[in-house]
């Protein structure tokens, strides 16, 4: 589990205690010790300063040299989620076509049974017919002109040198290319939205990267305009916004399937006539009451606990959460279920799809990125997100229907535990 320890035991001891009187900072110790020393030392500072023993965060099975240098600064541990699997879910994608058991990681009791009842109407139902548009990752500068006249000329600027802005953006990486430059402005503020193609990854960091080199490099020194803020939130990154709901933001999915009045009878323990009304009062006229953008039941519960299980970036689920559930109603009792997600990041290479749990995660439902195949792997990806997104909404609306949503969560969320009573 552990490298063996390096340093002496004096010296070790002697950088604990400079941790503990803050002569010290965590991110100070020696740049050339191991990194599981390193997070050893962390570890024995934080146990005397908050009288915590961490045995628990200790344990661990990842890389923890990579995961220290590219995922997490001040590496102490890790934070444990139990994780669940849901399946089989039939997929009838482009780039996912089958039967798929799909990891979930989460502490919310009742998620994967709720989800995986969903999955078993899907696939008795033939499975989910998921589509997937590659909208592309976006990165919006904001930069502040003299007034009007500048604004105009700078546009046109803009304009004039599109040649040059792509060539130094894609520069930056190979994986990379520039689909456009939107500006919008009012008073003296500029913003230019850059929308990128990321291939397989997710492309938050590419983006940045590249944009930050076009506005160093090219723009501010071309055109005397400065740049108050590399990301001016029109891009907009980690927050519902109405741009990306109605322009879409990294991936855009849409998934659907037909339940006839069996599968809704057996598996859901529901019928058309109520789903089509929860569906209708809920997800539409209550999320109009409340001002919310997230006309569907519950989007975030399920990708939070497929992101964290597959390595992306659990803060996206903010974003990802926008989009629209809809249920009609067709013949005497079947309905026409389907999602609408305009706004998710997502990445088959790159941030914490590296690490060791999430990298199983991934070889699970055969997501394997080749260069040969750019962006297959990352739509293969979606595709089952999509599906396993759409059994999620269905098992919990049929839940409100039958009146089980609150039973559901007394048996699974309230469950006794040998030697602890009930909460």
């Amino acid at each position: 589990m552990s490298n063996p320890i390096q340093l002496p035991t004096s010296r070790r001891e002697e950088l604990v205690r400079s941790l503990v009187r803050r002569e010290l900072r965590f991110h100070e110790l020696p740049k050339d010790l191991p990194a599981e020393e390193a997070a050893e030392i962390r570890r024995r500072a934080l146990e005397l300063m908050t009288q915590t023993p961490l045995d628990n965060i200790a344990h661990h099975s990842l890389d923890v040299q990579r995961a220290s240098k590219r995922n997490c600064e001040n590496f102490i541990g890790v934070a444990q989620v139990p994780m669940g699997v849901v399946g089989p879910l039939r997929v009838r994608g482009r780039c996912a076509d089958g039967d798929f058991w799909v990891p979930l990681a989460t502490t919310e009791a009742a998620l994967v049974a709720s989800t995986n009842r969903g999955c078993s109407a899907i696939t008795h139902a033939g499975g989910a017919v998921v589509r997937v548009e590659d909208v592309g990752m976006t990165r919006a500068p904001v930069f502040r002109t003299s007034g009007i006249v500048q604004t105009q000329w700078f546009l046109q600027w803009i304009k004039d040198h599109d040649a040059d802005i792509r060539k130094i953006t894609e520069d930056t990486s190979r994986h990379l290319k520039l689909l456009e430059v939107r500006p919008y402005t009012f008073g003296t503020t500029v913003f230019l939205r850059f929308r990128f193609d990321s291939g397989d990854a997710m492309g938050m960091n590419m983006a940045t990267i590249a944009c930050d080199r076009a506005v160093n490099d090219l723009i501010e020194p071309a055109t005397g305009v400065p740049c108050v803020a590399l990301s001016g939130n029109y891009c907009v990154d980690k927050k519902p916004a109405a741009i990306n709901f109605q322009e879409g933001r990294g991936k855009r999915i849409y998934a659907e399937v037909l339940l006839e009045a069996p599968i809704l009878h057996h598996q859901l323990k529901s019928n058309a006539r109520d789903l089509v009304e929860v569906q209708y009062r809920k997800n539409l006229l209550g999320s109009i009451a409340a001002g919310s953008m997230g006309f569907n039941a519950h989007y975030a519960n399920v990708l939070a606990a497929f992101f964290i299980a597959t390595g992306q970036d659990p803060a996206h689920v903010v974003e990802g959460s926008m989009g629209v559930t809809c249920i009609e109603s067709r013949g005497p009792d079947s309905v026409f279920a389907s999602i609408y997600m305009p706004d998710v990041p997502l990445g088959a290479v790159g941030g914490g799809t590296a690490l060791d749990t999430q990298r199983e995660a991934l070889a699970m439902l055969g997501v394997s990125p080749d260069p040969e195949r750019r962006g297959e792997a990352v739509t293969r990806l979606a595709e089952i997100l999509g599906a396993v997104v759409l059994a999620g909404e269905l098992s919990l609306m049929a839940a409100f229907t039958s009146q089980d949503l609150a039973r559901a969560h007394e048996k699974l969320g309230r469950g006794e535990v040998p030697g602890q009573p009930l909460p």
